[in-house]
Formats: structure tokens, sequence, C-alpha cells
């Protein structure tokens, strides 16, 4: 039996061809100084989903998940420096455009599971 972390299972939901098609619009690898991308997108999504206060928070928690790395499809834990670097240098533009095809993607994917919205009639008084 295979024992997956939920977080994994929220990392899950992104289409890696979806990313893998951004960050070489966005040429986000380019200069990537031993992070690419997509770690530094786990850790970020790791910082917001533990709470975590600071990039000592976030490299200690992501290191003491060493088991799960390769389900979050990483291959090492970044350091505190590479994120601080990562963080000032990378262009937000990528996980920007990335929420947006996400968002895009999933509404697509599941229209089946939505409830139907059903809006009150108003009536206008002039």
């Amino acid at each position: 039996m295979v024992n997956i972390n939920v977080f994994s299972q929220i990392l899950g939901l992104v289409d890696r061809n979806i990313f893998k098609k951004l960050v070489h619009e966005h040429q986000s690898d380019k200069h990537h100084k031993g992070i690419n991308s997509w770690t530094h997108f786990v850790s970020m999504l790791f910082c917001h989903l533990s709470s975590a206060d600071s990039v000592r928070d976030i490299s200690n928690g992501l290191r003491s998940t060493t088991g799960n790395m390769n389900h979050m499809g990483i291959s090492r834990t970044p350091s505190k420096s590479n994120l601080s670097y990562m963080n000032a240098h990378r262009d937000h533009g990528l996980f920007r455009d990335l929420y947006y095809k996400l968002l895009d993607h999933l509404w697509q994917q599941h229209t089946h599971k939505r409830p139907e919205l059903r809006y009150p009639a108003y009536q206008v008084h002039i």
C-alpha cells in the first residue's frame, strides 16, 4: 500500500505539462542557481500550507519530509540562502500565470461536479 500525504495529493493536481510550458515561456530556469522553478513552487506552496514564518521554517520543514521528496518531484531540499535568492530574483509572473492556467484547467476538468448556480431573479425598478 502506498501512503502519499495530502501535500503530495495537492501537487498532483498541478499539471506538469502546463507548468513546463510556462517555465519555458517565462525562461525562469535560465539562471536558477541550483533551485529550479518546480522546487521553488513546491517550497512556496509548502510555506503557505504549513503557515511557515521564515525561510528557515520552509527549509527545515521540507527537510523533515525526506522520504516524500520523490512524491513532491524535488531531488533535494533548497537551502535558506537559495530560497531567499529565488524569492528576490525570480519573476512572479510564472506563478501568476500558473494560477490562472490551473484555475481554467481544473474548472473545465470538473464541470460535472459543480452544482448549477441559480441566481434569484432581480427586478430593476426605474
